[in-house]
């Protein structure tokens, strides 16, 4: 159905006489799939009038249920440049890069830029159920939150500047310093979370949520248990699951339990009624609240904030 709903719109889009867009008042534009995309372009172009960007996840929404409008699919086609993540949430895209100028829009794919780990299940976590999950469960799934780490999300910033430059090359300078001051926000984050760790009593986190932070544990030699994968669309655990995670927070005093940004917490709620664990909350930057997003609240932001929240479930 959602294959279907998809082709319906390029159909809507490419096909429809009268579907052209106004120019925007910007001489070049970029969009952005959710909000790390477009936090890191919109650290890149700062301050300059001659290009823009804009999301196309709306702020508040769940970013897995995601669904382009006639609208945003025209706003990619007419773009300089597009940038997505790529993996399970973004397989809609797949079906419009074949009708993207290349010529024209110039396309970055964050899961193209670093280095991938597989997706994993970890002992207690709740098993998919979906069928064209199970279709595929043999061939190689990719967890797609590279972002989540802070080295990532560098070599990220990085690579937009480049291919900003490549668009509006007559702002470099600009541009070179803009990403060079996010890159040193997100060094310092990096430091500072690496200093963290080593002082660290314990290096376990537990989630009674989804867990999309594979790259972030895995660049901090971390370990975790956690309720759901990263892009699972469950939201009820199972008892055995709930089960695990007390037993799992009772005998190894973990101090806190995770739940992810706009997520109901019930899961961990429910372990911290079991247990002395305090819930918190570890923000992801799937997508931000619209207050958080109308104050423009950036990734670096998000992450100081995490940083306290680790202390908490380290130490």
């Amino acid at each position: 159905m959602k294959k279907l709903f998809t082709v319906l719109l390029i159909f809507i889009c490419f096909f429809t006489v009268g579907c052209g867009k106004e120019k925007k008042s910007t001489k070049y534009s970029i969009v952005a799939t959710n909000f790390p995309c477009y936090d890191f372009a919109r650290a890149v172009i700062k301050d300059v009038e001659d290009i823009s960007v804009e999301i196309l996840l709306k702020p508040g929404s769940e970013s897995h249920d995601f669904e382009p409008t006639p609208q945003d699919i025209i706003d990619i086609k007419n773009s300089d440049m597009f940038i997505y993540v790529g993996g399970e949430s973004d397989t809609w895209i797949d079906d419009i890069l074949n009708d993207i100028d290349v010529n024209k829009t110039k396309i970055i794919k964050l899961t193209d830029i670093v280095e991938l780990y597989e997706e994993e299940t970890k002992e207690g976590m709740e098993e998919e159920h979906d069928h064209e999950y199970e279709e595929h469960e043999d061939e190689e799934e990719y967890d797609e939150h590279v972002w989540t780490s802070p080295v990532n999300a560098i070599k990220i910033v990085n690579k937009i500047k480049e291919e900003v430059i490549n668009i509006d090359s007559s702002n470099k300078e600009v541009y070179n310093k803009n990403a060079s001051k996010y890159i040193d926000e997100l060094s310092n984050i990096d430091k500072e979370i690496k200093d963290v760790v080593k002082n660290a009593k314990r290096k376990v986190l537990v989630f009674g949520d989804r867990f999309p932070l594979r790259y972030f544990v895995e660049e901090y030699n971390l370990d975790y248990r956690a309720a759901f994968p990263g892009c699972s669309e469950q939201t009820e655990a199972s008892a055995k699951t709930v089960t695990y995670l007390i037993d799992y927070v009772k005998k190894n005093n973990i101090p806190v339990v995770f739940h992810i940004e706009l997520s109901n917490g019930k899961v961990a709620s429910t372990i911290a009624e079991e247990t002395s664990a305090k819930v918190l909350e570890f923000h992801t930057a799937h997508n931000i609240s619209k207050k958080d997003f109308d104050n423009e609240v950036t990734f670096v932001d998000l992450l100081k904030k995490d940083i306290e929240a680790l202390k908490e479930a380290l130490n």
